[in-house]
């Protein structure tokens, strides 16, 4: 299966449709009246495709489990057809583009089966999603990441003095190229508060829009990069590190413990990050894509 460990909850949705082919109007007549010999066609196929929904990854080898939150069958005739619409909701790591094309595939099958004694010529057409919400792929492009300056730095005084070499800001720098940004600065300085507002103002005139740091949010004396930040804070948003937070805890009980924060100082987003790789990999897989639009109602001026 997929490794969805590092995947985030939210609402997904997703609509299939199947199409059965009759090859009389009488057939179809047969269905709307409620006289197949068989039973109610729409009520068994609804039953059935519920079934289905919940049981697909009992069927499907490489589905997860999942809960459901919503579905819904409808028909609709066409002509000689009939058209069936499966519309399945979930808030998890995963969407249900599968689980509604297997609801709408059994309906379509059950209908096949109480049609056939009446219609030797039933067949079972179109199988297809229609459309899918929610997750990454979900989200609209409300801004171009290429558009957006951006800097690293990396708060360490064991960095700093050549102790040791710096991981987690050149993991940050590639997890920043996949996203899209392509003009990064970098750059490493001590835990000291007057080192640390030094470098934030020169991205400040640089005309750098998203700035990260990266360290010093722990608890230990030399842990200053909140302090350091949160004087040059305009607009602070809180969301940013409560999901952060909330996200890591779920792997990690003390990632309580990290004191994060994120906000505009004036037009440039700054954001702080813990100084594990693990850290900055969760921040990342957490907060982007959907981070790129406070830039896109920033600069709409709320709109």
């Amino acid at each position: 299966m997929v490794d969805i460990t590092y995947k985030t909850f939210s609402l997904r949705k997703a609509i299939a449709m199947a199409r059965v082919e009759t090859s009389s109007l009488e057939t179809v007549q047969a269905v709307l009246d409620g006289t197949v010999p068989k039973g109610n066609v729409f009520e068994f196929a609804r039953a059935a495709t519920l079934l289905a929904i919940k049981k697909t990854s009992d069927i499907i080898p490489d589905c997860h489990p999942l809960p459901v939150e919503y579905a819904a069958v409808s028909y609709n005739t066409d002509g000689l057809a009939i058209e069936i619409t499966v519309e399945v909701h979930t808030i998890y790591k995963t969407g249900v583009e599968v689980e509604a094309m297997h609801g709408a595939s059994v309906a379509a099958l059950v209908i096949y089966d109480m049609l056939k004694p009446i219609d030797k010529k039933v067949e079972i057409g179109t199988i297809k999603l229609c459309s899918k919400t929610g997750g990454k792929s979900g989200n609209p492009t409300v801004v171009s990441p290429e558009e957006i300056k951006s800097a690293v730095v990396v708060c360490s005084d064991s960095v700093s003095r050549g102790d040791k070499q710096d991981t987690s800001g050149r993991l940050l720098l590639r997890l920043l190229e996949e996203q899209g940004l392509s003009e990064i600065g970098y750059s490493v300085v001590t835990d000291d508060i007057d080192a640390i507002q030094s470098t934030l103002r020169e991205a400040q005139a640089a005309g750098v829009r998203l700035l990260i740091f990266i360290g010093g949010t722990g608890l230990s004396n030399r842990d200053v990069t909140p302090e350091a930040v949160l004087p040059f804070i305009t607009k602070e948003i809180p969301g940013i590190a409560e999901t952060a937070r909330q996200y890591g805890q779920q792997m990690i009980k003390t990632a309580m413990l990290s004191r994060v924060i994120a906000g505009f100082a004036n037009d440039m987003l700054v954001m702080t990050f813990p100084g594990s790789p693990n850290a900055v990999r969760e921040f990342m897989q957490v907060l982007f894509p959907h981070l790129w639009h406070v830039f896109h109602v920033k600069d709409a001026g709320g709109h």
